[in-house]
């Protein structure tokens, strides 16, 4: 057995060790910064790719895969773009012994790539709106302190570009991507805030970014997800133009919206405990875990009885695993809880006869079930817990937040702080004085707690043009 280390006072030291005991990723792998994609991992990778699929394909973009190389007369176009990455950039100079005429860029991201091709894709108003996703590797030369799923150099990264008509409709398409991370969200059971960056903290080139931010314990934030409003700012320098319904040539509106398997760090951060990871129905590699256990020598088998409440389910469509290694039962019990599968089914020689099973959830409620409809009473247990790991999720990200009146109270800060802010920068960076953190922007939407009256900037004490910030210290 792994004795973890308090999750509540050393969420690092938790982080890493559980990653490790369940078997999520290997970091030992020759290049600092990139990691090994375990089997359990990848499922679990698998999983959260699916819900990301289904939730931006239901608003109409398709799936493309552009190349991993950009030529350095691409990358370069877009100067704002560059300067942003170029201390992260892997360039390749050399094919095999022959120095290349162009270096070639590794992508960090995907607009260098992409746009020069949007040019020759797009040439009529018929062509709009353009809006199109890849799941890929990118990219970045991480000089901080490298962590699995959290930051790493080599990233598992869903991106969506868009080209509209105008700044309305690729303002539309930003409101559409916060709604389809909001599916992903609930499918996740992460409750989030969308927050609109401040000017000196938004995306390299874009007009203006929304940041998807979750607490995850004190004054700490993770930022799990970005959507940017580009405007023109790449369309111009790429030549992106369409022929209007008048006639005229016009260049497109873009927009942006970038995931990555930080959303995996990110569930196992909020989720998980003093027994290791707790994984959502929709996350989870194995939503259920059949264990058989065998009686005394002579008593009925009950494996037979596993197998096939095994094939039942997996007809509903649910991931089942049937275990039946040679551990003892407690050490199976463990191994699963550490693993963070949602629900585990005991099946011994007295369940077998009589058509029942054990249920234990990952939150630790324990229930028998059947003998009437033995799989939907699985299927009820399951959403059973998927309703209680919400109700948790939610009560905690209610509990995360305080209102802050004064740069005073900031120091020392031990939840995530609501305050008034004039939207200066230098009253910006004094916010992030005092949190010995960032300030994080400006809510797109309600606040997460109720808050009494208005009040000048928590800086200058101005009064003209405040509104309510966030600020935190970001994982």
């Amino acid at each position: 057995m792994v004795e973890l280390p308090d999750k509540s006072t050393r969420l690092i030291d938790w982080y890493l060790e559980v990653l490790d005991a369940a078997q999520l990723t290997d970091k030992r792998y020759g290049v600092k910064g990139m990691n090994v994609w375990t089997p359990y991992g990848f499922q679990a990778r698998r999983q959260l790719d699916a819900v990301m699929i289904r939730a931006i394909e239901a608003t109409g973009s398709a799936p493309v895969e552009f190349p991993a190389l950009i030529p350095q007369t691409e990358f370069q176009k877009e100067k704002d773009h560059i300067k942003g990455f170029d201390a992260q950039v892997y360039w390749v100079t050399r094919g095999g012994a022959t120095e290349l005429d162009i270096p070639l860029v590794l992508r960090p991201t995907s607009e260098t790539a992409m746009y020069p091709v949007f040019a020759l894709w797009v040439r009529s108003h018929r062509d709009l709106p353009l809006n199109v996703y890849q799941i890929v590797n990118t990219f970045r030369y991480e000089t901080k302190t490298t962590r699995p799923f959290l930051r790493v150099r080599e990233i598992h990264f869903f991106e969506e570009h868009t080209c509209q008509v105008d700044e309305a409709t690729a303002t539309a398409r930003v409101e559409s991507n916060l709604a389809a991370f909001g599916e992903m969200a609930r499918a996740f059971v992460l409750p989030f805030l969308a927050i609109r960056r401040p000017e000196w903290d938004k995306f390299p080139g874009a007009f203006y970014s929304v940041a998807l931010d979750i607490p995850v314990g004190g004054a700490r934030t993770l930022q799990i997800g970005s959507i940017h409003h580009y405007r023109e700012n790449f369309s111009g320098p790429y030549g992106i133009r369409y022929e209007a319904a008048d006639g005229s040539q016009k260049l497109v509106h873009q927009t942006t919206f970038g995931l990555s398997e930080r959303l995996l760090g990110a569930v196992v951060a909020v989720h998980g405990d003093q027994k290791g990871v707790v994984f959502p129905p929709a996350l989870a590699p194995y939503q259920v875990v059949i264990v058989p256990i065998p009686g005394k020598p002579g008593a009925p088998d009950p494996a037979p009885a596993a197998l096939a409440l095994a094939d039942a389910l997996r007809a509903r469509g649910l991931r089942v695993e049937v275990d039946r290694s040679d551990e003892r039962p407690g050490a199976k019990y463990y191994r699963h809880e550490l693993r963070g599968v949602p629900l585990r089914l005991e099946i011994g020689a007295r369940e077998a006869a009589a058509g029942t099973a054990t249920a234990v959830d990952r939150l630790g409620t324990k229930r028998l079930l059947g003998p009437n409809d033995l799989p939907g009473a699985v299927e009820a247990a399951l959403a059973d817990f998927g309703a209680a790991l919400r109700a948790a999720a939610e009560a905690r990200f209610a509990a995360a937040f305080s209102e802050a009146r004064s740069l005073t109270e900031l120091r020392g800060s031990t939840s995530v702080r609501v305050l008034r802010w004039c939207g200066r920068e230098a009253c910006g960076h004094e916010v992030e004085t005092a949190i010995d953190g960032a300030l994080l922007g400006t809510a797109e939407g309600p606040l997460p707690f109720k808050v009494e009256g208005e009040g000048g900037c928590i800086a200058c004490g101005a009064s003209e043009g405040t509104r309510w910030a966030l600020a935190a210290q970001p994982l």
